[in-house]
């Protein structure tokens, strides 16, 4: 079984040893303190009270007892700073990979499947934003002051191309024997944590509440994290097993390289994601990887169902990120953009999470044992609405709506609203004299 790049770092197994010699030298002065401890007790039984304190052995004891809770005082202390320590560096180790997984960075991605052709037109292609804009569902313009930059609104017939993806994607996954769930969007940072996400990184990848108010709260970047929360410190019953879960909710991500993607829906603050995740077995060891392969094959099977030209790739070992022992990405073509643009990933996480969080699963005889996570989208809807709006434009700047959402939207086509797009005036500023 190969690893990720990373590795235990010399002065990683350092902290560790020190760690461990400390922990030992504790359990060998407890032991000692608890010999002493039972021949006081003795002596205190045994001897008359007031022949004592002149006894030697009685003071030998004593002095000795006092020395040992100041040792421990001291080690104790000891003890916690290097767990701390060693804590904080065993949070970034990754899990191990599968040996198929390519070695290297996103440019070693593998090829494992292209499914559909690239749509054809005969007229220039807009950009989801221009074909937003111009019908009036989509607004990113003008709202510095409102929202911030990477923000953006749906009108109309966007909206509803938001609810519709929602509820074909989660009406078919319940369909499937998913539990739809909804959860917080507000968590601790050691759920994060046990996520294998860095939430005191900086520049930090998700949203800190602000600590002097509320303590230790962050906004969660995909409902993996709400999900993973809810089997944190719980056993599943192996017979339910694998539990399917599948839930919609609004995800929030700081995206610090500002300098990708500034326009445009691709990359954006705040957006919904419809997330399935599940919680497999480790019997076989074979559980999760099964697990894995369905979830791909609905995603798939969404995609596919949507009319969209898409690649699945096998992501190579610097694109796993700290939790993922192997995964998969979906890239969309989106012609205005003139290329492919993940819309997806799905990633088993093995026993990574559930050591972490302490999500178990028991057996027929009631034993213990780690359970494995895997998680995967379902519909990002801002990055399937790139690809929806472009792969489906028509010259008159109409959208087509593809057949699996006509029944959602009510229409076949999107066309401009009957109503006039509203005018900008101007901030409302103090006039001048």
């Amino acid at each position: 079984m190969s690893t990720h790049i990373a590795v235990f770092h010399p002065h990683q197994l350092s902290t560790w040893k020190r760690l461990v010699n400390v922990q030992e030298e504790i359990g060998k002065l407890e032991t000692e303190k608890e010999e002493i401890s039972i021949q006081v007790k003795y002596l205190v039984e045994t001897q008359d009270q007031s022949m004592l304190q002149a006894l030697p052995n009685y003071q030998v004891l004593r002095n000795r007892g006092r020395e040992i809770r100041h040792q421990l005082n001291s080690l104790y202390q000891k003890e916690l700073e290097l767990d701390e320590k060693y804590y904080l560096k065993a949070l970034k180790l990754p899990n191990w990979t599968h040996p198929d997984v390519p070695v290297g960075d996103e440019s070693q991605a593998r090829v494992v499947e292209v499914v559909g052709e690239k749509p054809a037109f005969d007229f220039k292609v807009k950009g989801h934003l221009e074909i937003g804009e111009d019908l009036d569902i989509v607004r990113q313009r003008r709202l510095s002051h409102i929202s911030g930059h990477r923000s953006y609104y749906l009108r109309g017939a966007g909206a509803m191309l938001q609810h519709a993806l929602v509820q074909f994607t989660v009406s078919k996954l319940v369909k499937q024997g998913f539990i739809p769930m909804a959860v917080p969007d507000l968590l601790r940072g050691a759920v994060f944590e046990g996520c294998g996400m860095q939430p005191n990184a900086v520049p930090s990848p998700v949203y800190n509440i602000d600590p002097s108010r509320f303590e230790d709260l962050c906004l969660a970047g995909t409902s993996e994290v709400g999900i993973a929360g809810y089997f944190m410190d719980h056993a599943v019953n192996l017979e339910d097993m694998p539990v399917r879960t599948v839930c919609s909710s609004t995800c929030y991500r700081t995206e610090t390289d500002t300098g990708k993607e500034p326009w445009g829906l691709y990359r954006v603050h705040q957006f919904t994601k419809v997330e399935m995740f599940g919680v497999t077995a480790a019997e076989s060891g074979e559980e999760s990887t099964a697990l894995l392969e369905e979830f791909l094959a609905l995603q798939k099977e969404i995609f596919s169902e949507l009319g969209l030209h898409y690649k699945v790739l096998d992501m190579p070992t610097q694109e796993l990120g700290l939790p993922a022992y192997r995964k998969y990405d979906i890239e969309a073509w989106m012609p205005g953009r003139g290329k492919y643009g993940e819309i997806s990933s799905t990633s088993n996480c093995t026993d990574y999470q559930s050591r972490r969080l302490n999500i178990m699963y028991y057996d027929q005889t009631g034993q213990l044992h780690y359970a494995h996570t895997v998680n995967g989208t379902a519909c990002a809807i801002p990055r399937v609405l790139i690809a929806l709006l472009e792969s489906n434009q028509l010259q008159d700047g109409s959208v087509r709506v593809p057949a699996i959402l006509q029944p959602f939207l009510g229409v076949e086509t999107i066309v401009k609203p009957s109503y006039a797009p509203l005018k900008y005036i101007g901030p409302n500023q103090p006039k001048r004299r």
